[in-house]
């Protein structure tokens, strides 16, 4: 610790961090531009300027920059001293010299950073009044919106991009007072994470395309805390909401998870609530007309189950407690998982593995932390985009750890430490069958079939603990290679292993698993990431339930004759043919669901379940941490959750455990009692008779606007706000106004910061947790009971006349939800097959051309698109896209001609 003297006033504080960074933990407000918690300090912008003086009899100074300065002890600066102010106005006016003042129309108003810091430092008047530089703005796709005039050149937007995300075709060009930051020509920018330049940049240069659609001032939103619900990691988001619209996705800060950032999926993928698509009445379609009225709805609901034998169908996207409530109503010998087969055995293993292994799944945050990370058989940034912006953090800590520390420099300077890093990476090793974005940061690559990579997986563990199973018949390439991978994570201070269920290959998680096993054996402090299809997925893994085929074979056998289907659409879970058999046998079909598909257009009754900006509930990412989402804005009772949909049922049922729940804390508790690993569950938020100082806490802003006349349609008398039952969180602008527990955070304000840069505002220190810790509880920890594997593959063998497909993976089109919002519709491949290059010679076919092939009797024709990597006998077909028939990958595809295969070798590196 130190001690530091701040315009007389003595602090203690941790020395060598960041002087600015310290300032701002202390609740200091220094204005600041090119510094970010997330990415450090580079003194570009000259915004933050303080005095320092030599010691107590020092009353000159010098003025430095404290984004620049290293806290030690016994320091002594001002920020109130009249140079240093006065540097900063004038600092801020040259930043402004081009600016076009254009806050009345600009995006970014009332939300913005550069307001802010213009506020703070005095400048209120332009003092510029000759002719403005003015640049050609740029098309940079769906997402965002460029205005280059309003730039201040403070750097963030490509070192965001290109150093941290890994981007390559955003750029700084020019240069003195001539900078451009753009791509090199109009077009869409590339990376998958391009969406955060909206909150990066500290002005309106970036801004969010899909909010200026249907745009509301900040102050003007409706907002409640959030968790993404497009992948299994958990990120949590604010949800900002208008006049019963859905404006726009913004980051909320989570120090363990996500941090400061989003995908462009978790960003943009939000706008299928205002699809045209939803279901906003009830349907009984033995009833004219269809739509029809709550109460109606329910009767007839709860006469098909009375008079049915009925089994309930849950879902990987649905809710925890909706989940439940359905397993209470139809009973746990009827409660069936609504995924694949493949995805339940594979859930259910990752689960095991957590549960009974003996290593710990790290947070986001220590997956950055990581000095030598092996992934096998996933393509994170398709299936687990922040994970893999994790991993691209991670590669940089051995080089930083072994040449920067010893040069004396901060960890958070960030200009000296890249350049004294230049290119050099720590290890990383990617094993998958076809290429990554990882792949150009990696130590090694190993493309080849699911099986071999469990091989190489399974060798490696071998070679750290010989306990471990060996592999027999690996070539000798192989053999050296999981040697130097075994080598590199001995060497590691911080290894990590990740997998998961992309592959579709068992073999491959218990290859991981043994991995990461072998090495805690050898007391090393590994960790192990297992990635999972959806965002609840190991949540519903973890209420226990039967698989899919199970339930077709109840009601095609005649065990059951009715089924309640929960927010899913079954066509994308099993072949169209085995779907439509099992609802046409089907005597009653209830379906709830927030956007109709293919499965609610053959319901008998649909109710309309309200997706997660309208609904309260806990999902469970892919670590075992529960996590709650809050209900943004009212809606109409005909829209419900739809565990309340259920559980009304259940209390018109006359069900005795059902009747006596008289809220959503009822529900959390009989879960919590239910299921003692659930327990925790209970914590993930305030119970929903919380208040401070008598007060709910508000989810509109202080400056909200047009309240009174929002309903002046209907009404020129305001009706009563209504009241949440659900949640300690009010709909109106009333309530405690100081700042609320970390999860239950709507957005991020204090007086002077109106961006998203009053995150600072709400930490324990800066960059680090929220104050009274991040959101989310921990369930899953290891019990160290697992043992070895000892299920080692034989070697891939093509087979003559068909193509073993395998599952691709894309961040825009594999993710069910977030392929109906339009702006993500025009990120979406078109369908096509990826084959060996060889093997599309035998088959004499060109990049393009049509390949027909069936898989369980479903025909397929897609176009076919050459790879290099993919092993030979084998062919790779998205998984999820519009349009595409569901197959359950991977799986033996039949070709409408015959080949005869000849051996290959099966790996490249």
């Amino acid at each position: 610790m130190a001690t530091i003297y701040i315009d007389n006033k003595p602090y203690d504080v941790q020395a060598g961090n960041n002087l600015l960074e310290t300032c701002l933990t202390l609740g200091k407000d220094l204005p600041y531009f090119c510094w970010h918690p997330a990415m450090g300090s580079i003194g570009a912008c000259r915004q933050c300027a303080v005095k320092v003086y030599k010691d107590e009899n020092d009353t000159k100074g010098k003025l430095f920059m404290s984004c620049m300065e290293q806290v030690r002890d016994g320091m002594r600066i001002s920020i109130a001293d009249m140079e240093a102010k006065e540097f900063r106005a004038h600092i801020i006016g040259w930043l402004m010299t081009n600016h076009p003042h254009d806050c009345a129309v600009c995006d970014e108003g009332g939300a913005c950073h550069l307001q802010d810091m213009t506020v703070m430092t005095g400048h209120n008047y332009r003092q510029y009044s000759f002719q403005k530089r003015t640049y050609r703005n740029q098309y940079l796709g769906p997402f965002l919106n460029h205005e280059m005039n309003r730039c201040i050149q403070c750097y963030r937007c490509v070192r965001y991009y290109k150093d941290y995300a890994g981007g390559k075709d955003l750029d700084v060009f020019a240069a003195h007072n001539h900078l451009y930051f753009g791509r090199a020509e109009d077009g869409v920018l590339e990376s998958e994470f391009s969406g955060n330049l909206a909150e990066v940049c500290p002005t309106g240069v970036f801004t969010d395309k899909t909010l200026k659609q249907h745009y509301t001032r900040k102050w003007d939103l409706t907002s409640a805390p959030s968790v993404c619900h497009h992948c299994s990691i958990g990120c949590n988001t604010i949800a900002g909401e208008r006049y019963g619209t859905l404006r726009n996705i913004t980051n909320r800060y989570n120090g363990e998870i996500n941090g400061y950032f989003l995908c462009d999926r978790g960003r943009f993928g939000y706008e299928f609530v205002n699809s045209a698509g939803r279901i906003r009445k009830p349907l009984v379609r033995s009833k004219l007309p269809e739509a029809t009225e709550k109460y109606p709805a329910l009767e007839a609901a709860t006469s098909a189950i009375r008079t049915g034998r009925v089994i309930g169908i849950g879902s990987p996207r649905a809710s925890l407690e909706s989940n439940y409530v359905l397993k209470k109503l139809v009973g746990e010998d009827n409660f069936y998982h609504g995924v694949s087969d493949v995805d339940h055995d594979l859930v259910d293993l990752a689960l095991h593995i957590l549960r009974d292994g003996s290593v710990r799944t790290p947070s986001l945050r220590e997956v950055e932390k990581a000095d030598a990370v092996f992934i096998l058989g996933e393509d994170l940034t398709n299936t687990a985009p922040m994970l893999a912006l994790a991993v691209r953090q991670s590669v940089r800590q051995q080089p930083m750890l072994e040449h920067v520390s010893k040069a004396n420099i901060p960890l958070w300077q960030d200009a000296a430490v890249r350049g004294l890093v230049q290119t050099d990476k720590g290890p990383l090793v990617v094993a998958h069958y076809t290429p990554t974005k990882l792949d150009e940061l990696a130590t090694y690559t190993f493309f080849d079939s699911p099986d071999a990579i469990a091989r190489l997986g399974f060798a490696v563990a071998n070679v750290i603990n010989e306990e471990s199973p060996e592999v027999r018949g690996i070539s000798e390439d192989d053999q050296a290679l999981a040697q130097q991978i075994a080598e590199a994570l001995m060497r590691a201070q911080n290894p990590l292993i990740i997998s998961g269920t992309s592959s579709g290959s068992e073999r491959v998680l218990k290859a991981a698993a043994n991995i990461a096993h072998a090495l805690k054996a050898k007391e090393k402090p590994v960790g192990i990431s297992l990635v999972v299809p959806e965002c609840n997925s190991m949540g519903l893994a973890m209420l226990g339930g039967h698989k899919l085929e199970s339930a077709f074979e109840a009601v095609l056998n005649g065990y059951a004759d009715t089924v309640i289907i929960l927010e899913n659409d079954l066509y994308r879970r099993a072949s169209t043919a085995t779907i439509d058999q099992f609802l046409k046998n089907c005597k009653q079909v209830i379906a709830l669901d927030y956007l109709h598909n293919l499965t609610t257009e053959k319901a008998n009754i649909v109710l309309p379940a309200a997706p997660f900006s309208e609904a309260d509930g806990i999902l469970i990412n892919n670590e075992g941490r529960a996590q709650r989402f809050f209900q943004v804005h009212p809606v109409p009772e005909e829209i419900q959750e739809s565990w309340h949909w259920l559980a009304e049922v259940g209390t018109v049922m006359g069900d005795e455990e059902i009747s006596s729940w008289h809220g959503y804390d009822d529900i959390i508790k009989a879960i919590a009692k239910e299921y003692p690993e659930l327990e925790g569950i209970q914590r993930t938020a305030p119970p929903t008779d919380f208040r401070i100082a008598g007060q709910r806490i508000p989810r509109a802003p202080h400056r909200f606007s047009g309240r009174t006349s929002m309903l002046a349609r209907v009404t020129v008398h305001e009706p009563k706000p209504a009241e949440d039952p659900d949640s300690p969180l009010s709909y109106t602008m009333e309530g405690y106004r100081g700042q609320p527990p970390s999860s239950m955070i709507p957005f991020f304000w204090a007086p002077g910061w109106n961006s998203n840069q009053a995150t600072n505002k709400y930490q324990e220190e800066v960059g680090g947790q929220l104050k009274g810790g991040d959101p989310g509880v921990r369930l899953i920890e290891p019990t160290g009971n697992l043992l070895f594997s000892t299920a080692v593959p034989q070697k891939f063998f093509p087979l003559e006349g068909h193509l073993y497909m395998l599952p691709l993976h894309h961040t825009f089109g594999s993710e069910e939800m977030s392929n109906h919002s339009p702006s993500i519709m025009q990120r979406i491949p078109e369908p096509y097959v990826a084959i060996n290059a060889a093997d599309a010679i035998r088959l004499k076919l060109d990049e393009g051309q049509l390949l027909s092939f069936s898989i369980e009797g479903q025909i397929y024709q897609l176009p076919v698109r050459l790879s290099q990597t993919i092993p030979s006998g084998t062919a790779g077909m998205p998984n999820g896209l519009p349009g595409v028939p569901f197959a359950e990958l991977p799986a033996w595809a039949i070709l409408n001609r015959d080949i005869k295969w000849k051996q290959q070798p099966q790996t490249t590196f």
